[in-house]
Formats: C-alpha cells, sequence, structure tokens
C-alpha cells in the first residue's frame, strides 16, 4: 500500500462510520442545550448560596 492509499482509506472509513452515526434532530439538541443551561445555572445559585451561607456562620463562629 502506498504512503497516499492509507490516508484516504482512513478518511473513507471515517466518512462510513460517521454515516452510521444517529444525529439529533434540531429540536432534541436545542432541548438537550436549554436543559444543560438552566440546570447549570440552578447549581450556580445553589452552591452560592450554600457557599454565602457557610461563610456567615463560620464567620459568626470565629468571630
Amino acid at each position: 500500500m502506498n504512503i497516499l492509499a492509507k490516508p484516504v482509506n482512513f478518511l473513507k472509513e471515517v466518512r462510513s462510520e460517521l454515516n452510521k452515526v444517529s444525529w439529533s434532530t434540531r429540536h432534541e439538541l436545542l432541548a438537550s442545550t436549554g436543559l444543560v443551561i438552566v440546570v447549570t445555572a440552578l447549581m450556580t445559585v445553589f452552591i452560592g448560596v450554600v457557599d454565602l451561607g457557610l461563610s456567615k456562620f463560620l464567620s459568626a463562629i470565629f468571630k
């Protein structure tokens, strides 16, 4: 096999495998993205509130 045939063969196989992938629809992608953003925002608020509460609590104890 010559030196140019290997990369060409590899790219053909990659394309063949990508054709077998079950890709998400646009609606599924947008719904998943929205869910990730909402959960991340909720976790950020939760961790911020817990951090603030623990900071106030610990500063009151060690004052």
